[in-house]
Order: structure tokens, then sequence, then C-alpha cells
């Protein structure tokens, strides 16, 4: 795990670290950092009280998940660059930072390949139910089988082949775009939810429409204002009843104790989720109780590939040699 550890540089330009530890915990490479002309302090993780005094004389700011709010744009006279190691920048106050002058730019792309391979490794695992083939052979009942193989009596319930199924995706950007050429690729028919708040055109759907047509539902757009709780009772009404939800884009786009209860009442068939309103999430959450059949959640996961993690800290790195150059790279707000 990386702790706190400051790296001389001659040059005046400050730059702190605030989070590093939720990006890396010592495996990744991190020689692009070195840049000429910054003289860095890293930390692995930082407190929202300890914010302020650590941004107080930086110049540049590296932050995942660390808020910066107009409070501690106040208390950072000096500062010049926030550079957000992730692509959602809903952790600053960019209003704030416009005013102030304070540059902001994010990492986009980094993680593409990543989260394609969750959302497919959560569908597939569903499809020819993983968990519950590995819990029958480890609770004996392939030995005891009479013939060669166990079928869907066996492991609850039956194997299904995604070719041929329809996936709806909501949010058709970077990640969306690639979930969908993946889904052609094993043969499923794509459907393209319209822009929440906007009239369907270009052969995309109402989400209203889209719901009850689709197998398999999987969500990347970013959390706004017209994309919170998209996804609440009403619309996990509309669904199959053995349709499944995939979520690896923001918590609040999903309603999740109206998830819970859809789960229960077999409103809808699975859901498997990657993020939460609240992370790390209280034992409380209405999404880790028990109870609820048919539900993977997995721990803010799906963007986490070593490789992306590489490729994330190199696009952070090349937005600050950019910026100190004396251009502004993947700029946002």
């Amino acid at each position: 795990m990386p702790t706190d550890q400051t790296h001389s540089c001659a040059a005046p330009t400050r730059g702190v670290l605030l989070d590093l530890g939720s990006i890396d915990t010592g495996e990744l490479d991190l020689g692009c950092l070195d840049i000429p002309g910054l003289h860095w302090t890293r930390h692995a993780h930082t407190l929202p009280s300890e914010t302020a005094d650590r941004i107080a004389h930086a110049e540049v700011i590296v932050t995942n998940k660390v808020r910066i709010d107009a409070a501690e744009l106040a208390a950072a006279p000096d500062l010049r660059l926030i550079c957000v190691s992730a692509t959602g920048t809903n952790n600053i106050d960019l209003d704030a930072a416009r005013e102030r002058g304070v540059a902001v730019c994010n990492v986009q792309a980094y993680a593409t390949p990543s989260v394609v391979q969750h959302v497919f490794a959560a569908m597939l695992t569903h499809a020819t139910r993983l968990a519950g083939q590995r819990l029958a052979v480890g609770a004996g009942a392939w030995s005891r089988a009479a013939h060669f193989c166990l079928l869907e009596d066996a492991f609850g319930g039956p194997v299904r082949e995604i070719a041929g199924r329809r996936l709806g995706i909501v949010g058709y950007g970077e990640l969306g775009q690639a979930v969908a050429r993946v889904a052609e690729a094993f043969g499923m028919e794509v459907l393209i939810a319209a822009r929440p708040g906007t009239v369907p055109a270009g052969g995309r759907l109402a989400l209203d429409d889209l719901l009850p047509r689709v197998d398999y539902l999987s969500l990347h757009c970013p959390l706004t204002a017209e994309t919170q709780g998209l996804i609440g009772a009403a619309e996990l009404a509309r669904m199959r009843p053995d349709a499944m939800l995939i979520n690896s884009a923001r918590g609040g786009i999903v309603d999740e104790t109206a998830l819970a209860d859809a789960l229960r009442r077999g409103t809808i068939g699975a859901a498997t989720v990657d993020t939460l309103t609240i992370e790390p999430p209280p034992p409380d959450h209405p999404l880790l109780a028990p109870d609820i059949p048919n539900l993977l959640v997995t721990p803010h996961a799906a963007w986490s590939s070593r490789e992306a993690r590489q490729r994330l800290l190199d696009g952070v790195a090349e937005n600050i040699r950019s910026f100190l150059a004396g251009t502004l790279r993947n700029a946002v707000g």
C-alpha cells in the first residue's frame, strides 16, 4: 500500500496526490509521475478534514474520489490545475473552479476493455449458471449423478445462450458503444435508449419502450440530474421477469431499495451492481441484505484491471505534462 512520501525536485511547481491508494497498491509503474518541474507530495488516502490543509500550497492536485468543493478551493490560493484520476468529475465543484480560474481535466477511455469485460463476465456468469454449477459440484451432486453430466435442475436454473438475446444500453458513449460491439460479436441484438429528456431519434428508443423488450439492460450513462433515480420501481416493473440489470455506471442511477424489492418479488430475474450510492456502503445498505436472490454486488471494480489503472496514471501524467507546457488536455467544465 502506498505510504505518504515526498519526492523532491528542484523546480518550484508543487503537486499533491490526494488518494493514490485508490489506484495503486504498489504494483503499478509510477515512473510516469516523475515529471520535470514538479515537486510531489503523495498521500495514499485523504480524509475530508485533511483536504484543505494538504492542498493549501499546491499548484497541481490529483484526486480520484476526494471531494474538492468551494471551501477547499478557497483554501488553495495557488491552485492552477485539478487533475481527476477518473472520467467522472462529480466530486469537483466545477463552477467554483471556473470562478477561481482553476483548470480541471479528467482521463477518458482508459478503462473501456476492463468495463466491457466486467459486463460480459456478469452476463455470462448468470446465463451459464456458473455459481450454481460450482455449488452443485462442491456439494457432491455430480459425484452422485446417474448420468455423465448435471443439467439445470441441479444448479438452480437453465443455462441460456446470450446469442439471439436483446441487450438494452442506456448511455451510448465510449463504454456503451464498446459493449454494443462485443454484444454483436456474440450474436445479440442491441437496442439503444434515447438520452433522458430527449425525443428518441436515430433508431433510439424511449426508455419506457425499450425496457419490456430487452433480456439484459446495461447502464453506462453518467450520474446527472436527469439520470438520478432513472431506474426505479416503475421502470423495473416494465422489465421482463427473467431480465437482468447490470449497473457499472453510478449507484444513484438506480433506486437501490426498489431494486432489492424487485429481485425479492421476482419482478426481474437478476442484477449485477458494481456501484452504490454510498461507497464504501454501510453494512445495512439495502443491496447488502442476505436474502436478495440472483444479485451479485461487486466493489466498484469494473474499471480496476491492472492495465486500466496503469493507463489511468499514464493519462494523468500526460495531462499534467501538457498543462505545464501550456496546453490544456481533456478539459472539463
